[in-house]
């Protein structure tokens, strides 16, 4: 199905920002051969043990997380909207020697039409906040689940957004209804450290990708409404990787921290959700 105007100038965002992200992160391909890790505890904890599951990354970007999770034994299947991502992604396989199909196709109707069944969907780090219908998007997972199958979801906490660089509610409205119009940021940079941002060639993204507010529960009744039975969701008062607002302070791997003495809110979600 012909992607709308809206996704393909989404896509087009997304190519300019994963050129741009993975211009300041160095020999991936060395890094994992070398036997680096970018997977958080928490979705490690989430997923369990992956040996022989078959696995789908939904939004799967560059594919870094799905070589991870393939080199820890599961037989992965990484999705994405973005040409310029599954190429990277494609090529990082070849030269990491580590084995993961990759598909670029819009992840909605790939969902929905695809006849492949997996074990375990996992996604992670900016996901149905691409999506106008999250429901749509939750009926898709549970689409590709087996009978006793798992979604696992590691995301953002969605009153990030609402947070301003001073870590007071001078953001956005957290129950705003219409897309956000603007494009993808160069976040790896402004992450530093977190997401192993090294000095690169960044160039200026114009494009304007669309992007949607859902709340907590929005996301979690979707989830429930998709049939899938909620076994684990969970809250932190810390970011993996990725910095929201520079008030925010470096912490042990790799996470972002609320200054000392502030009270603590959420940065993050997650949840296991299973298919009967």
């Amino acid at each position: 199905m012909p992607i709308s105007k809206t996704q393909e100038s989404t896509r087009q965002s997304w190519n300019q920002a994963t050129r741009n992200h993975n211009s300041h992160k160095g020999d991936q391909a060395a890094f994992l051969r070398s036997g680096g890790e970018i997977l958080f505890p928490e979705e490690l904890e989430l997923l369990g043990n992956l040996k022989g599951s078959s696995l789908v990354h939904l939004q799967c970007n560059s594919g870094q997380d799905t070589l991870c999770l393939a080199r820890r034994g599961a037989v992965t299947t990484g999705v994405d909207l973005s040409d310029e991502a599954i190429g990277f992604a494609r090529a990082l396989s070849e030269h990491s020697g580590i084995a993961a199909t990759f598909v670029e196709a819009e992840i909605n109707d790939w969902m929905q039409t695809t006849e492949q069944r997996f074990d375990l969907a996992f996604a992670s780090y900016g996901v149905v906040g691409w999506h106008e219908d999250v429901a749509a998007w939750m009926h898709g997972a549970a689409r590709v689940l087996k009978p006793g199958g798992a979604l696992i979801y590691q995301e953002f906490h969605p009153l990030i957004w609402s947070y301003g660089a001073k870590l007071d509610l001078s953001g956005d409205d957290y129950f705003h209804s219409g897309p956000f119009t603007e494009p993808v940021g160069d976040y790896v940079a402004e992450s530093a450290h977190g997401l192993g941002a090294q000095n690169g060639d960044a160039q200026p993204n114009a494009i304007p990708a669309y992007s949607y507010q859902h709340t907590l529960a929005q996301i979690v009744q979707a989830t429930v409404d998709a049939g899938l039975r909620l076994e684990v969701l969970r809250e932190y008062p810390y970011s993996n990787g990725f910095r929201p607002s520079p008030a925010l302070v470096a912490g042990e791997g790799r996470r972002w921290l609320w200054p000392p003495g502030r009270p603590q809110l959420p940065l993050m979600f997650g949840l296991r959700a299973r298919k009967p």
